[in-house]
């Protein structure tokens, strides 16, 4: 009976090296997306590169969900939280977006990431999860280690610097969302419809930005190699996010979880090598601080819940 498991057991550990691997390629290429977008907005606006990077994942995604024969597998009460996820992901994208114009893409990567910490706050809140004292601790020491990073940059850059959280915010309420309708529903059917919903209220927001002059939703034509920058936004985009759809197919979640804070040494050392920023000692400390408290939370969450499920950051936007 026990050398019959074992090929199970090899298979299973298989599948979980293999879900590892993709997972970490797709959060080393993540921050990818963040420097085609820094590089793009020089001269584009915010919600342009958004709405660019929508429809790229609508076009790469629909022949696979042609193929699965989810495209239509909808009821209106998830057309409207699709919709609404579409909404979040907007917000989120737009405001971490808006943000790389003057940040150096590991400060905003890092603040961003008291993404984690704010949906353990809102789990509790609207989802009724229980959270002990050791995790709200561990959230406080997660935003103590965030301001580290924000008060120097709101110095360099003023009240931009706060559009991290923002991000962080939206995506945390994207992934309740998400949660509220993944049980039943196709993962690609899900990305596809959310990149839908996303480039048209994209597509809204430059129809009535057109000619205000606005930075962030007055569109302009590319040029040169802005055009290869928009396109390097959206195919590392959906690359990153199909890598971790397969990842968390093949492994725990619980297990995957912590790879995702190697986006910011990933995003440190693109962003050195591209555009020569290095994060000064204090806000490395921050990072750390961030970083421990990240994992102490997903670590936490093992320990209590070992079914818990602790959604990726990157492929979700």
């Amino acid at each position: 009976m026990a050398d019959m498991s074992l090929p199970k057991i090899a298979a299973d550990h298989n599948r979980i090296s293999f879900g590892l691997t993709l997972m970490v390629i797709s959060v080393l290429l993540s921050p990818l997306i963040d420097i085609f977008a820094k590089l793009a907005i020089a001269t584009v606006p915010s919600a342009e590169i958004t709405a660019v990077r929508f429809l790229l994942q609508v076009v790469f995604i629909l022949p696979i969900v042609l193929f699965r024969g989810s495209l239509f597998d909808l009821t209106w009460k998830k057309t409207g939280l699709h919709a609404l996820r579409g909404g979040l992901l907007v917000v989120t994208m737009l405001s971490f977006i808006t943000t790389l114009k003057v940040m150096e893409v590991a400060d905003a990567i890092a603040i961003f990431f008291v993404e984690p910490i704010i949906l353990t706050i809102l789990g509790s809140i609207f989802l009724k999860e229980t959270i002990g004292w050791r995790r709200y601790t561990a959230c406080g020491v997660g935003f103590f280690g965030a301001l580290l990073v924000i008060q120097p940059s709101m110095q360099e850059v003023g009240w931009i610097a706060l559009l991290p959280v923002v991000a962080a915010f939206g995506l945390a309420v994207f992934l309740l969302v998400t949660r509220m309708v993944a049980q039943n529903e196709d993962p690609w059917s899900m990305q596809f419809h959310a990149g839908v919903w996303g480039a048209l209220f994209c597509l809204v927001l430059l129809y009535f930005g057109e000619g205000t002059g606005s930075g962030i939703f007055d569109p302009v034509w590319p040029e040169g190699y802005t055009w290869y920058y928009l396109l390097g936004v959206g195919v590392t985009a959906t690359i990153s996010g199909v890598l971790g759809v397969y990842a968390y197919r093949a492994a725990p979640a619980s297990v995957l979880a912590p790879l995702q804070y190697l986006e910011i040494v990933s995003a440190t050392i693109f962003g050195w090598l591209v555009f020569g920023d290095l994060p000064d000692a204090l806000k490395w400390l921050g990072i750390a601080i961030i970083i421990g408290s990240g994992l102490y939370i997903i670590w936490r969450e093992r320990r209590v819940h070992k079914d818990t499920s602790v959604a990726p950051v990157s492929p979700a936007i």
